[in-house]
């Protein structure tokens, strides 16, 4: 005598019991049980994740297995985990109707590493599995594509720019229509017109994060982009010196002013671990980051050090998060980009929520 089919109805009760990490919702109304499958004893299906790479994976694979484990008549689960990044902006019309979420990094001034954190930051979000685009929108001191060790240049097709593919990301940047040495000479028309060339004659395609390297200060690009297209949020990157931390509380002003939330602060270059000794000097004081999140109340992302390879693998076109991905920077890039993307899935569900609430 064959053995009672397991009840689909049981295998969904059993999964809503599982919550997801971050949201505290159950993943059955959250959407992300897909391709459900019952034969005999055997179940299979997939759980999509929010974000790409989450750090709580295994905990949420381990937590599924023995929900479903549980249902009576259950002999074998056939279970993939994957993710799938939710849209947290509206669609923009022709410039990128494809991207899913679109965040600005950004300083108060320059000299901060904000395109070193940038580089490595989108990186890791690719290695974690994401879609990833980067437009370098530093008009005046473009450096992502050195920092990436691009040679190669665009090319055209059908009167639109494809963007050069690099390490598993989709690179934009100015560097690539200037000549050696050759100064950029703009005003703000100008720049106002670059930026929209820059996100609408590009075929960026389907992405799942455009992260947007900004020129520093709090001047017309920044602007222009918070007129032309709907941000997901900006990110942060200052020096724990007082004199870094002043202007990045005006970024953040800033970006509140035009209703950019501001996703969180990392502080750059925030010790120095002496490769001699191993003694960690804090070279530009410490700590200034993380107080700057807690005044405006924004998330502290992490420390990044002060560190040679860093800094050599910048100039040589060798990022750390692909060349020495078990680095400490690496790891520590790695994990801002976790807390990152844990933010705006908080965010965009949040959102989704007060949308659902105010249609009731």
């Amino acid at each position: 005598m064959s053995a009672a089919p397991v009840d689909r109805a049981k295998i969904m009760e059993a999964l809503r019991t599982v919550k997801d990490p971050e949201l505290h919702v159950d993943i059955v109304s959250l959407g992300m049980i897909e391709d459900l499958q019952v034969e005999g004893g055997t179940v299979a299906f997939t759980v999509n994740l929010t974000t790409p790479g989450c750090p709580l994976k295994a905990q949420v694979e381990k937590e599924v297995r023995e929900a479903v484990g549980r249902v009576p008549g259950v002999q074998a689960i056939q279970l993939k985990m994957g993710a799938r990044v939710r849209r947290s902006i509206e669609a923009t019309g022709d410039l990128i109707p494809e991207v899913a979420n679109v965040v600005a990094i950004g300083s108060g001034k320059g000299g901060v590493g904000k395109s070193t954190v940038s580089v490595n930051v989108a990186l890791a979000f690719a290695r974690a599995g994401a879609s990833v685009g980067l437009l370098d929108a530093d008009i005046y001191g473009p450096n992502d594509p050195q920092m990436l060790g691009v040679k190669e240049r665009p090319e055209i097709q059908e009167r639109r720019i494809l963007p050069v593919q690099v390490h598993g990301i989709k690179l934009m940047s100015m560097a690539f229509f200037l000549k050696d040495d050759e100064p950029v000479i703009w005003r703000g028309p100008m720049l106002h017109g670059a930026m929209k060339q820059f996100l609408g004659d590009v075929v960026w395609g389907r992405l799942d994060y455009l992260f947007i390297d900004l020129p520093p200060g709090t001047g017309d690009v920044q602007l222009t982009l918070s007129q032309v297209i709907p941000l997901t949020g900006a990110v942060l990157v200052t020096t724990p010196q007082d004199v870094a931390l002043l202007d990045v509380r005006k970024a953040a002003a800033m970006f509140r002013k035009v209703n950019v939330p501001v996703l969180g602060i990392v502080e750059n270059m925030s010790y120095l671990n002496c490769p001699h000794c191993g003694e960690r000097l804090e070279v530009f004081s410490h700590g200034g980051g993380r107080r700057s999140a807690e005044a405006f109340g924004v998330p502290f992302l992490g420390e990044v050090p002060l560190d040679i390879g860093v800094r050599q693998g910048g100039d040589e076109g060798r990022p750390p998060v692909v060349c020495d991905p078990k680095s400490g920077p690496s790891l520590i890039f790695k994990e801002i980009a976790e807390k990152l993307a844990a933010i705006i899935s908080v965010n965009t569900y949040r959102k989704y929520e007060q949308e659902m609430a105010a249609r009731s």
